[in-house]
């Protein structure tokens, strides 16, 4: 069917865990004028909402996004995939080629003619699925940054300097920074005897950070240290101990200067800093150099500041210098020298095109615009760290990934933009659930976080509002997310966990068992000769079948009967802590095709857990609610030729409805497996 195209010209502004029901707080009370303007000129509900698919997840609603397909056709059901056989055994799931579904991409560029690019989208955009010479692709392997799935070359640092240290020290992979105020490394003795610690991370983050698709893992999760909120939220760094001490040998330094020496490079290289007093005797800033022998520093930084995209080197094992682009910020020093703090970001390898599409795009993106930033992964219990490193690391990401796009907008580039920022689920992981005070981190101010969250959401709007003039030289723009991020309220009760198999409850309830040690405690191990079923990766729990399963103890003709028990003993599982039940939902594989959760990409029950007991987003119906006015839905505002304006719509918008309502904006057919429809109400006539 032919229609008639009512834009030429589209952009999707995607936002990793948009939340409609903070922004519309926000818009109201005047902290997202953009947003606002957004609405005036276009189209939305009342209350932004968009009715997310499930699960509440990365990859599986991104791909829904770009398909009109719920999981269950499109085939991404979790963040990773379960192996079909080994039901302990997960697969990292950010690959176009385990998607089933025909992405709205490709019929703008194979069909419609249209130059198309899709950007950093985290749902089945990467390999490129198209040889259109149409469609260009950036990145897309991993949610964090463009990027990030290349392996950093050196990771952060913390520098701590004292002159009340004695001899410098260099600790590796460390991992603890003190909560609360101020950035000082408090267990620096345990650091020594056990350097190794911070570096066996979960499976979650190294598969996250290395945008691994080749191979598989397996991970237990049994511990409360063992969540999602931990796995990410940990800060992986080097730790300095520096000792200041009067200037010696350099070629030219201040008579009154000190010095100190920091250790980058994983420890294969010592560099020398100076720590310099200002014309009123006040130490306010300190250099960094390569050698005492240098004639200048390669940076200077006064207290406080921070310097983005510095060009580094690093060596690697043969000691050659490779080059980099790192952060450096001088969070802290004593007006006397006496002391201070230095964060020195992650090391981004310069000139890597591996993720882009054509190749020719990224030498583009570094000649206008610079060099891809890399963000400061910093911990979230830190409220210093928060306030003054992680937001403004995410100012500077924002303000140049619009720049990238408005570039391309004001110079003809592209037609289509699908393009994804993950500034608040970015920083959401790290913090979000400290806007609530719980026993596990009763150090950390609720209100402080509930503010911080804020400025995440007032930073959002700054990005949006870049795009605002584009509406008045032709283009459609479309805010959107794949889904909220809830403040959780609970935390302990380990079921939904998206990057392992999730041990207690199943274990509490008979159905899971694990192999005992010597001393009869158990161990990460599976007993599968004693196994009847596992909760794998979030929402998915597997029956651990004869026949299918290389270790199967259940016969086929008692499957039924076992589902069927396993789903009556979740609803009545409750929380040993509260006394309330814990699951809100579990069906059977077949019966969870009404929420688009069924097929062999999903597990034989399908369940997610009661409001207040979810994690930050992953385990959640899309209609929930969390603390600090919350939640789990995804955002959906549209503008610009085609859209009505100041209209305010009673249609429940799905999320499968936002690819056929750009096709059917722009003219062109609905993608293969699309399973939505458009929004006509928000549509001129």
């Amino acid at each position: 069917m032919e229609r008639k195209a009512l834009t030429e010209k589209v952009i999707v502004l995607g936002v990793d865990g948009f939340d409609p029901r903070f922004a519309k707080k926000m818009m109201d009370k005047g902290d997202m004028p953009a947003l606002k303007e957004f609405t005036v000129r276009g189209a939305a509900r009342e209350d932004l909402v968009m009715l997310g698919g499930v699960p509440t997840v990365t990859p599986p609603m991104w791909t829904t996004l770009a398909t009109g397909a719920n999981p269950g056709t499109h085939g991404i059901t979790c963040f990773f995939a379960s192996d079909p056989v080994k039901l302990d055994v997960l697969h990292y799931n950010l690959d176009s080629r385990k998607s089933k579904a025909e992405p709205l991409w490709n019929v703008f560029a194979e069909e419609a003619g249209k130059k198309t690019l899709v950007w950093h989208w985290p749902g089945s955009s990467w390999p490129p699925t198209s040889d259109s010479p149409n469609l260009h692709v950036v990145d897309g392997t991993q949610p964090s940054g463009i990027n990030n799935g290349i392996p950093f070359l050196d990771i952060l640092k913390v520098v701590t300097g004292s002159e009340k240290i004695a001899k410098s020290q260099y600790l590796p992979n460390t991992s603890h920074v003190a909560p609360g105020q101020g950035c000082i490394i408090d267990n620096t003795e345990e650091m020594m005897e056990d350097t190794g610690k911070g570096a066996e991370t979960s499976e979650f983050r190294k598969a996250i950070a290395a945008g691994d698709k080749s191979t598989g893992f397996s991970f237990s999760i049994m511990e409360d240290n063992e969540c999602e909120i931990e796995a990410l939220g940990n800060m992986i760094c080097d730790t300095c101990r520096a000792a200041i001490k009067p200037a010696e040998g350099w070629a030219d330094a201040p008579e009154d200067a000190k010095e100190f020496i920091f250790i980058v490079s994983s420890g294969l290289e010592r560099r020398p800093g100076l720590i310099l007093k200002n014309q009123d005797g006040v130490y306010d800033a300190v250099q960094f150099y390569k050698s005492k022998k240098d004639a200048s520093p390669y940076l200077t930084l006064k207290k406080g500041e921070i310097t983005f995209d510095v060009s580094d080197t690093v060596k690697d094992n043969e000691g050659n210098n490779v080059p980099c682009n790192r952060n450096y910020h001088l969070l802290e020093l004593a007006e006397d020298g006496s002391n201070l703090t230095i964060i020195i970001n992650n090391a981004s390898p310069v000139g890597r095109d591996d993720y882009f599409h054509p190749k020719s795009l990224y030498k583009e993106v570094v000649e206008n615009i610079g060099n891809i930033p890399v963000n400061f992964r910093v911990n979230g219990a830190n409220a210093t760290l928060v306030r003054e490193t992680m937001l403004p690391s995410w100012d500077h990401y924002c303000d140049w990934q619009a720049n990238c796009l408005t570039y391309f907008m004001e110079n003809n580039k592209y037609d289509i933009i699908f393009s994804h920022l993950h500034n608040l689920d970015g920083v959401g992981h790290y913090y979000w659930h400290y806007a609530c005070n719980q026993d596990d981190w009763k150090e950390n101010d609720e209100v402080e976080y509930q503010g911080f969250q804020e400025e995440a959401y007032r930073q959002t709007d700054r990005y949006l509002e870049k795009f605002l003039p584009f509406i008045d030289q032709g283009w459609t723009i479309i805010i959107t997310s794949d889904h909220g991020l809830i403040t959780q309220e609970y935390h302990g009760v380990i079921l939904g966990e998206i990057h392992g198999v999730n041990v207690p409850v199943m274990a509490q309830l008979g159905y899971t068992v694990m192999v005992k040690d010597e001393n009869g405690n158990d161990t990460k191990e599976i007993d599968w000769s004693k196994t009847r079923a596992v909760a794998v990766r979030g929402d998915h729990i597997y029956v651990n079948l004869k026949g299918r399963n290389p270790h199967g103890i259940v016969d086929p003709e008692d499957q039924y009967e076992l589902e069927m028990q396993i789903i009556s003993d979740l609803y009545n599982y409750r929380d040993p802590k509260t006394g309330r039940r814990v699951i809100s939902i579990a069906m059977r594989n077949k019966d969870a095709v009404v929420l688009g959760m069924n097929g062999p990409e999903c597990g034989d029950i399908v369940y997610f857990t009661e409001e207040g007991f979810n994690k930050i987003h992953a385990d959640s119906l899309s209609t929930q609610y969390g603390y600090a006015d919350t939640s789990v839905s995804p955002i959906f505002v549209a503008a610009g030729p085609g859209i009505k304006e100041n209209c305010v719509t009673e249609r429940v918008i799905r999320e499968v409805d936002v690819a056929p309502t750009i096709a059917t904006l722009t003219g062109v057919r609905m993608p293969a497996q699309c399973e939505g429809a458009p929004v006509y109400q928000i549509i001129k006539d």
